[in-house]
């Protein structure tokens, strides 16, 4: 009888997930621990192991297909000895269709508002996607076709790992010019480093238009992006948030100078490799944002509480969410019990769980949770700027960048670097006196690093 592989949970709170893309096909041969299928939830895309031997023999759901329930029947496997008569007597349910872009009116897109037709306007045809295409989330084409890629590493397109195709796309590396190691050839992540240490060949640069042959222009005025699961989670939890939490903001200017100093060295003592001679950790600006926010937290405990309709609940554990952007979306890993680690374990924990949000490899338990949250878009420029909630959580801080701004001291006017930060709170678990007081408790410790670091 046919193994059917179901629909995993793959985080303890997965009810449904988007099946992006499969990577084996009818008739492949199946080995325990073989990717087999790419499952999109709300945060991440993350890779499906086979647990079982044999033989792709039927895909049950096609790619591209959101809302498929969790333990929802996605494949057959044939067992050692079966072969196709065995899924004659399979009586599986058909599997949902792959959801369809919506099309909308040019002016309405421009303007961002109003319904979506249910026919595309004549003047301006949106071309079709196929499904796979919208599961793997390309946008639709909007010029001449560009001819096909040429037949790669066995197969007509490239088989590569999500991690791999960023790897080589972040390096300039050309995917066509590799042999994957990984099953049927597939490239993994390693035979990206093998090609970095022995300088694989680029990606050939895209070619300026002659001047004979005038750029096209595009043959429709706007593009149908179709939504990813994350964007769509992201969508309606901000939604909620910014349309059902009472907020107030408490904007106060940090001067950092001597924060600054504190990082340098702190940088400066750390302990270098001995082959390499790269230091073992290099602390940021928003490392030290970190622990100065879980010291005013531990300080003033009222501000690290959630909402819970009938209760306020206050959390013992300082555990303070991170945002970082990576493509497609956002997400929120966590450091832990934050208040009791030093700087430099901080800033080592934050740079590999910032590498793994933006490789898709966060474990749903380092980015479910949290009892506050930093938003720091200071490398952006950013001169201040406001946060949304993110429920349950009560608060979340906006960091803007540092930037020198003169200052008045005694009468006279002097130069400090000042950040300004700006904190959002839920007025339904603190109060403007509340939120004011860890204001100044964290203005406190940005301000005179040694109390924090202690």
């Amino acid at each position: 009888m046919p193994i059917q592989i179901t629909m995993p949970a793959l985080s303890p709170t997965m009810e449904e997930g988007k099946l992006a893309k499969w990577l084996k096909k009818e008739g492949d041969r199946v080995s325990a621990g073989d990717v087999i299928a790419e499952i999109e939830t709300d945060k991440a895309t993350m890779e499906v192991e086979a647990v079982d031997e044999g033989t792709l023999g039927r895909i049950l759901v096609a790619e591209g297909t959101e809302g498929v329930k969790v333990n929802t029947p996605i494949a057959l496997l044939l067992a050692e000895g079966e072969d196709r008569k065995a899924l004659e007597g399979f009586k599986g349910g058909a599997a949902p269709k792959p959801a369809e872009a919506p099309m909308l009116a040019p002016a309405e897109v421009r303007a961002g508002r109003g319904p979506a037709p249910t026919q595309p306007m004549a003047a301006a045809p949106s071309p079709a996607l196929p499904a796979s295409s919208v599961g793997a989330g390309l946008r639709p084409a909007l010029s001449t076709p560009e001819p096909a890629p040429p037949r790669t590493n066995g197969h007509d397109r490239v088989f590569a790992s999500p991690l791999a195709k960023r790897m080589a796309k972040q390096a300039g590396i050309d995917l066509g010019a590799l042999k994957g190691s990984g099953p049927h050839g597939r490239i993994v992540k390693s035979d990206i480093e093998a090609a970095l240490a022995g300088g694989a060949a680029r990606a050939p640069a895209a070619r300026a238009p002659t001047p004979s042959a005038p750029p096209q222009r595009p043959t429709t005025p706007y593009t149908d992006v179709p939504l990813s699961s994350v964007r769509k989670v992201i969508a309606k939890r901000m939604t909620e948030a910014h349309t059902t939490i009472p907020v107030f903001y408490l904007t106060v200017d940090c001067e950092i100078d001597r924060l600054l100093a504190a990082r340098a060295e702190i940088n400066e003592a750390a302990p270098k490799d001995r082959k390499t001679k790269e230091p073992a950790y290099k602390v940021s600006v928003n490392d030290l944002v970190i622990k100065a926010a879980a010291c005013a937290l531990r300080a003033v405990p009222a501000v690290n509480a959630q909402w819970g309709e009938t209760v306020i609940r206050q959390l013992n554990t300082v555990d303070i969410s991170v945002a970082v952007a990576y493509e497609g979306g956002l997400i929120t890993p966590i450091v832990f019990n934050a208040d009791q680690k030093g700087v430099a374990q901080i800033a080592t924990e934050m740079k590999a769980l910032a590498e793994r949000a933006r490789a898709g490899k966060l474990k749903p338990e380092e980015y479910q949770g949290g009892g506050f949250s930093i938003s720091n878009l200071g490398m952006y420029g950013m001169k201040q700027f406001t946060a949304v909630i993110n429920p349950p959580q009560a608060c979340i801080l906006a960091v803007a960048q540092g930037e020198q701004r003169p200052v008045v001291r005694g009468g006279k006017i002097e130069v400090a670097t000042i950040m300004s930060v700006t904190l959002t709170c839920d007025h339904r678990v603190v109060d403007g006196a509340t939120g004011a007081t860890w204001v100044q408790a964290f203005k406190g410790f940005i301000e005179r690093p040694a109390t924090m670091l202690a």
